[in-house]
């Protein structure tokens, strides 16, 4: 199948003194994104799952504007850990790629808050829709 993607709506609230989406709020997106990845593709919440955020970089490559409305974002996932797996993004406006990021999720023990195996099904679904 290949690459996730998500509609996001550009609120009010985004935008910061520069009259465009504060560099924050990209995070946000790229979770959103992620979120219904989650519910979409894992048939799981991410809010009760045992997966945390280990790191994430965006590189900005131009300004969201309110006047934009929304911005779609991509998740692929480009490797699969034992107990992590790397997402990338795109965050894009109209088709022009406005944000480009990679973050790492680590699936966690509840009990101990160590690194845990990926939950099998899990793994099974990401590699089957994106085709690892």
């Amino acid at each position: 199948m290949g690459t996730y993607t998500a509609e996001i709506d550009v609120r009010f609230r985004d935008i910061d003194a520069m009259g465009h989406v504060n560099n924050a709020v990209y995070a946000t997106y790229i979770e959103q994104a992620r979120a219904q990845y989650f519910r979409d593709i894992l048939d799981a919440d991410l809010m009760r799952s045992s997966t945390v955020l280990a790191s994430i970089s965006i590189d900005f490559r131009r300004s969201v504007e309110l006047s934009d409305r929304e911005v779609t974002v991509t998740v692929d996932v480009a490797e699969l850990g034992r107990s992590s797996a790397t997402m990338t993004h795109e965050v894009r406006v109209g088709g022009a790629v406005a944000a480009e990021a990679e973050a790492t999720l680590v699936s966690l023990d509840p009990e101990t808050g160590e690194p845990a195996p990926l939950p099998e099904d899990h793994r099974t679904e990401m590699e089957s829709y994106h085709d690892l």
